[in-house]
């Protein structure tokens, strides 16, 4: 069985829970408490030296850390992964996309408003990194006006990878009104077949 280390709060942490689940593959999840630091204790930096959750044990043992990493190992030999080259290189831009210009921003934002619900003062980071979340959301919609899903008519990795965090960026104080296709397509996304969306448990 697949044991997968995680927050039930995090996106990044859904995304291989919902894959899984997909693959109709049974997993343990292990509930780890990031805010009490339980990312960083010596047992879990043995497994993970960069202290992060997600984390996914294979039923042998192996370890994998990283989201988009762990998508693509378990959408290997799936629909979730095009079997065009081109098709699937630009699934790859939209989950690099994902890392380098969503996660950073909108992610980001949200777990900051978290952090200042228990006291934090971080509106200056705040607002430094609101306009490029806007900007993400606007490179989104300019495809999403274009085709159904990230990379044409059905969704691959590369929906799974963005709907994470945008499907909950109203927590980070993000009005999507002005997104018609972002919102469109996240109401396509979630009436895909088996969907299980936050938190990743229960």
């Amino acid at each position: 069985m697949h044991t997968l280390y995680g927050s039930a709060i995090s996106g990044n942490c859904w995304k291989p829970a919902f894959m899984l689940r997909q693959r109709g593959l049974p997993f343990r999840w292990v509930e780890l408490d990031i805010f009490e630091k339980q990312t960083r204790t010596a047992e879990f930096l043995a497994k993970n030296p960069n202290g992060r959750v997600p984390l996914l044990e294979l039923p042998d043992g192996r370890l994998l850390a990283e989201s988009n990493a762990m998508l693509m190992h378990l959408g290997e030999g799936t629909t979730w992964i095009p079997a065009d080259a081109y098709a699937r290189a630009k699934m790859f831009e939209w989950m690099c996309f994902e890392q380098y210009s969503h996660e950073p921003y909108i992610a980001s934002i949200r777990f900051w408003k978290f952090l200042e619900a228990r006291g934090a003062d971080l509106r200056a980071k705040i607002e430094e990194r609101t306009p490029g979340s806007y900007a993400a959301l606007g490179v989104m919609e300019q495809q999403l006006v274009k085709t159904p899903f990230f990379v044409g008519e059905v969704a691959s990795l590369a929906d799974v990878a963005l709907y994470a965090y945008t499907h909950v960026a109203h927590e980070g104080g993000f009005d999507l009104a002005a997104y018609p296709a972002v919102t469109a397509w996240l109401a396509r996304f979630a009436a895909l077949p088996g969907f299980v969306g936050m938190p990743c448990v229960g």
